[in-house]
């Protein structure tokens, strides 16, 4: 048990840095736009990066200098091009909550959440190369990888959920010319920070 909550407990302060995932899991939770299927395909994610990193896959990046380097450029120019995008909607304007409903299709919304996942750099070192490392403390390491597995279940779901509580304050325009403003410039500084690594 104790590994488990030690397992939760990282995995949470992990996951609580504002980042390009979690500000477009509360974007589809203001917006009520496949909420369920966005944030059981991040915890699925984490799941599989946790599992991958506690069974010691962490060594592979040591094994391949340049994969890192590789996903690095990858996931900037990712960033930089959504970020681009969001900050265009924020100039346009227009949208509500009731535009942000109809907007986007389940497999957009899932591609979308995919590429923010997996070509995020940042998510490979605090999934698979940190929270693999700090298992190998744990003689319990199915214990630990389960807890960091639940603070993701739990993370994404409150506040994909959570955000719905916004929703009056999301029912005006400018509030959401804020936020797009918001998580464009937060990806943008993201994809910065890669590419200066």
């Amino acid at each position: 048990m104790q590994a488990a909550i030690s397992g939760f407990a990282l995995g949470l302060s992990l996951i609580l840095a504002i980042g390009a995932q979690n500000a477009f899991v509360l974007r589809q939770g203001l917006s009520g736009a496949h909420v369920f299927a966005v944030c059981l395909l991040c915890a699925l994610s984490d799941a599989v990066l946790i599992a991958a990193g506690v069974a010691g896959f962490g060594s592979l990046t040591a094994a391949l200098p340049g994969l890192e380097a590789a996903m690095r450029w990858l996931g900037a120019g990712f960033l930089l091009w959504y970020g681009a995008r969001t900050l265009y909607s924020a100039w346009r304007g227009g949208e509500s909550l009731r535009a942000g409903v109809a907007a986007g299709g389940l497999r957009a919304a899932l591609l979308t959440c995919l590429a923010l996942t997996w070509l995020n750099p940042h998510v490979y070192l605090d999934t698979v190369v940190l929270l693999g490392a700090v298992s190998a403390q744990y003689d319990n390491r199915t214990g630990f990888a389960l807890g960091a597995m639940s603070a993701s279940v739990v993370f994404f779901f409150t506040l994909g959920y959570g955000a719905r509580a916004l929703a009056p304050v999301f029912a005006r325009p400018a509030a959401w010319r804020a936020l797009d403003l918001g998580i464009g410039l937060t990806m943008w500084a993201i994809a910065a920070k890669l590419i200066t690594g």
